[in-house]
């Protein structure tokens, strides 16, 4: 799937995209609060100030990932593959990241400490 069919489907009020592959695809900016990705394949996606509030990213690779001032309030990332994700003033308020991994090259925003949300380095 490519960024232009996930735009027109979830347009057309579907928001249940589990597994999918999205490797490499470019949403800067998009508009995708409430979408389910649970377990989907990001990595390497640019979703710099994507607006995903309230979205369903468990278990999914965002490896490499440029999260870059996406807001992710209230986003499920639990056991989301985290590794190398660039999540700089990124929006992570009543986000879950319990068991999600991370390592050092993932880049978080000044003061954020992911071992207070329970995450775990690789």
């Amino acid at each position: 799937m490519d960024a232009n069919e996930l735009r027109r489907r979830y347009s057309a009020g579907e928001k249940h995209f589990p597994a999918v592959n999205l490797s490499r695809v470019r949403l800067i900016g998009a508009y995708l609060p409430g979408i389910n990705l649970w377990g989907a394949n990001l990595s390497g996606a640019n979703l710099a100030k994507a607006k995903l509030w309230g979205s369903d990213l468990s278990r999914a690779n965002l490896a490499q990932t440029n999260l870059t001032r996406a807001n992710l309030c209230g986003v499920k990332l639990n056991e989301a593959n985290l590794r190398g994700a660039k999540l700089n003033y990124a929006k992570l308020y009543g986000a879950n990241l319990s068991g999600a991994f991370y390592d050092e090259s993932t880049r978080f925003s000044r003061g954020f400490d992911p071992v207070s949300m329970n995450m775990r380095k690789f």
